[in-house]
């Protein structure tokens, strides 16, 4: 069964950097898309695409509020994918999920099998 766990949120001031890391196991890394993933505390609010990597280090990011800020990249040998977001914004907080999907990269949730329990991520003065 795979399984995902996400690591280092927490409260960050506007403008810090943040790095999280998602470790993987009970499968085959290299087989799986990851997905990074932020849902804030809005009723009705849905988890929101924020990127991913392929087994081969293809990368694609979104969306729009997040672009130049974000970048993820993943270690095949330590199972492990990293999501890096730069000049926080108190908009950015939300809880941020790791996701894993076999077969093609897709951008939306409901395409993705496996979840982490997510990390929150507060950004506040």
């Amino acid at each position: 069964q795979v399984h995902l766990v996400e690591s280092g949120g927490g409260l960050r001031s506007p403008g810090e950097s943040l790095r999280l890391s998602c470790v993987f196991s009970g499968g085959t890394f290299q087989d799986y898309v990851i997905g990074w993933f932020r849902q804030t505390q809005t009723p009705g609010a849905e988890r929101e695409f924020l990127g991913l990597v392929d087994w081969s280090g293809l990368s694609a990011v979104s969306p729009d509020s997040v672009q130049g800020r974000l970048t993820v990249s993943r270690d095949n040998a330590k199972n492990t994918m990293y999501l890096t977001m730069d000049n926080l914004k108190p908009e950015d907080t939300a809880v941020y999920y790791c996701a894993a999907r076999t077969g093609a990269p897709r951008y939306s949730a409901e395409n993705y099998n496996y979840w982490g329990p997510g990390t929150q991520v507060t950004v506040s003065s």
